[in-house]
């Protein structure tokens, strides 16, 4: 299946496997791209030289294309940039809207640039600053969310701007492909159906709390904003002594990472701008690392908090990506078959 997306990254299948904290290393990615899908390094938890390892692996794994998803707002990330350039990686992913000076960069080495939003307006921006392409989520996806389902923001993005969209937000199987086609997009990317993989790193015991679980929720308590997580007792105790919880938490994340507290603080206020956050809120997006590491790293699910798309109330298998990829490429074909 040829669509603007395949075209532009040189993946045989237009299915984009999204960068996810602790969750997207390099066995994930390379199992995607194998299969050929585009895998996609979640970078934004690792340092620079274990990003730089873990490129090195999916290169030893696989000559298909990937990506690498990096935080715009990282001190670091002209360091990453280069990271990218010198390894020769296909794409670059960004969460928030990369800084046009990293968009330029990237392109005039040759990389793709594909950034994510959750707003026409911010399409509208990263298209005029120069992204090949843009990755649209809606309100069903998992981690940080928007109000607005994928069947509304999707046709609009699609108006607003002239490069390809890939839509996000809801997707899981063929029938979901050939809606997002028809709705203008030129392909899906998929966190949750990629995290409930057997080639995802996941530990195995929080993979069976993801495959009982029938209910998500979108909480501020977290880090501040919109995020959609499984809803579990943890989460709905992070509405009390919220304070006391993001210090305890923050000095556990100061250990982990080796941060100073001005560090951390300087992390918070980064993550801080621009919205209205209390400074218990603060402390907690300074060390939401440290939340989705206790289950995604540790297997602590009574500890953790694990992002999750509305998706997962249908997912009850664990497929390798080389069997999700194929089984939705059928599904598409059936789905298609049974048009008018």
């Amino acid at each position: 299946m040829r669509t603007a997306l395949t075209s532009l990254v040189g993946c045989r299948y237009p299915i984009v496997q999204t960068g996810m904290g602790y969750v997207a290393g390099a066995r994930l990615a390379a199992a995607t791209s194998r299969a050929g899908g585009l895998g996609v390094i979640g970078a934004a938890t690792m340092s620079v030289p274990e990003m730089s390892a873990a490129i090195r692996r999916v290169k030893e794994r696989t000559d298909a294309p990937f990506g690498v998803n990096l935080r715009a707002d990282a001190d670091d990330a002209a360091e990453r940039v280069e990271v990218l350039v010198r390894e020769g990686v296909r794409v670059a992913s960004f969460a928030l809207s990369p800084r046009p000076e990293l968009i330029s960069r990237l392109k005039d080495a040759g990389v793709v640039v594909i950034p994510s939003v959750g707003a026409r307006r911010h399409a509208e921006k990263v298209a005029g600053w120069g992204a090949d392409a843009v990755i649209v989520q809606g309100g069903e996806g998992g981690g940080h969310t928007g109000p607005l389902a994928t069947t509304l923001l999707l046709p609009q993005v699609v108006d607003a701007v002239d490069i390809p969209v890939v839509a996000a937000g809801g997707f899981f199987d063929g029938r979901g492909l050939v809606a997002a086609l028809a709705y203008g997009a030129c392909g899906v990317a998929m966190g949750t159906r990629f995290l409930l993989t057997s080639d995802s790193p996941v530990p195995d015991e929080v993979k069976r709390v993801y495959l009982a679980a029938r209910e998500t929720v979108v909480t501020r308590n977290v880090d501040g904003v919109p995020h959609r997580v499984l809803h579990t007792p943890f989460v709905a105790s992070l509405e009390r002594s919220r304070l006391v919880r993001a210090v305890v938490n923050a000095a556990r994340f100061k250990r982990l990472s080796g941060l100073s507290w001005g560090s951390l603080l300087r992390e918070g206020r980064r993550m801080r701008r621009g919205r209205e956050l209390t400074w218990a809120q603060v402390l907690q997006a300074a060390n939401t690392p440290v939340l989705l590491r206790a289950a995604m790293v540790e297997g602590r699910a009574d500890l953790g908090v694990m992002a999750s798309g509305q998706v997962v109330s249908v997912l009850d298998d664990l497929p390798s990506c080389q069997e999700l990829i194929e089984r939705i490429m059928a599904e598409a074909k059936t789905t298609l078959a049974r048009l008018p």
